[in-house]
């Protein structure tokens, strides 16, 4: 279990009960979303996919999702997609990549009302494709960001990886007050899927969809915005395969393997990382009013739910976003906190949990106060 938390600048020990009231840490500024144009229902997926079989078309009909945002390929004469080699994959991951992180970073910072000749720090953050140099230099390139701004790919984590990111981001922001930091989570999930008929790859293709989130960072006076308190991580080695993307050997492509038994992996060790993240704080659970959980997959939401003794209301957001956009990888997170900030139902000492899960098997959590 690895546990980080930022300087108390009142003093005190951690296991002080007032902790969570005088821990001071960076903040959430602003969040910006992209998603591609096109969007498919699952009915229509498979059609597309020429799916018949009655067992894949159950995984699709009953995932909890409506409707998800991918970039996929031409339509054949048969009406089925296109077949993609690697190489188209690995463009399409790069081409809208670097459109959608545009996008989500732009948006994240006119909210803020900043530009990005203020940007110090730059965490671009995806797992669905391979690039060097990362989205991070083509992000500078393409938005005239400073050249001399500090910036740190995260290839190759998963669906968890933007907590790993985040804990980045607030690092070097808590060791650069009133520097702005920004990290963008940039998933071409459709850059990763195979089409094969089988349930591997259908349950894959049933779930994820493809967006871009970004978050801005800043430590100092006039930074409005959740603060960020400390992180706990949990990995499970035992479960280090039951996630992963590889080499499929027979179709010449990289693709994603979940486990079935991954919901319940996940669910049975939940409790155990939110007890890390709040050990010494002076905080009940019942003292956290929002909880914005990866929108891994209804299977895993349930299981989350059940073991943290959470209510649909306390996952409204996770529910949603997988219900409009399926699991949208490391950004899922961000969609959520999207979500929430357009609701306004916060309050100034209100606490939350980030939570995001993902291969090693990993859970990632933050706290934060509002």
């Amino acid at each position: 279990m690895a546990i980080s938390t930022y300087p108390n600048r009142t003093g005190g020990a951690a296991a002080d009960p007032v902790w969570a009231a005088t821990r001071t840490g960076p903040a959430l500024l602003g969040v910006g979303t992209a998603v591609p144009d096109t969007s498919y229902t699952q009915s229509r997926l498979l059609e597309l996919f020429g799916v018949e079989d009655e067992r894949v078309r159950s995984v699709f009909l009953n995932s909890a999702i409506d409707r998800r945002h991918l970039a996929l390929p031409s339509v054949g004469a048969d009406g089925r997609l296109r077949a993609e080699s690697q190489g188209e994959l690995l463009a399409k991951h790069k081409k809208q990549g670097v459109e959608l992180g545009v996008r989500a970073l732009q948006t994240c910072l006119k909210r803020i009302g900043a530009s990005v000749d203020e940007l110090g720090y730059l965490v671009c953050v995806s797992t669905t494709g391979l690039l060097t140099p990362g989205f991070s230099a083509l992000l500078i390139r393409e938005l005239g960001i400073p050249v001399r701004c500090g910036r740190l790919d995260v290839v190759g984590m998963g669906c968890n990886a933007g907590l790993n990111a985040l804990s980045a981001a607030t690092g070097w922001a808590s060791a650069n007050p009133g520097g702005l930091a920004v990290m963008v989570c940039v998933e071409t999930c459709s850059a990763a899927y195979v089409f094969d008929g089988t349930m591997r790859s259908s349950v894959v293709n049933s779930l994820f969809g493809d967006g871009a989130a970004a978050v801005a960072v800043r430590l100092g006076p006039g930074s409005e915005g959740p603060q960020v308190l400390r992180y706990a991580s949990l990995i499970i080695p035992d479960a280090i395969d039951a996630m992963r993307y590889d080499w499929d050997e027979t179709h010449g492509k990289f693709s994603f393997f979940l486990d079935p038994r991954i919901p319940y992996v996940v669910g049975a060790h939940a409790e155990e990382v939110v007890g890390d993240l709040l050990r010494g704080t002076g905080l009940r659970r019942s003292r956290i009013t929002h909880w914005l959980v990866h929108s891994g997959g209804k299977k895993v939401i349930d299981s989350i739910a059940v073991n943290l003794g959470l209510t649909r209301h306390d996952l409204r957001h996770t529910t949603g976003v997988l219900r409009g956009y399926g699991n949208l990888s490391s950004g899922s997170f961000l969609f959520s906190y999207e979500r929430l900030l357009r609701e306004g139902a916060t309050r100034p000492g209100d606490y939350g949990v980030l939570m995001t899960m993902g291969p090693g098997s990993t859970l990632e959590t933050a706290l934060v106060r509002f």
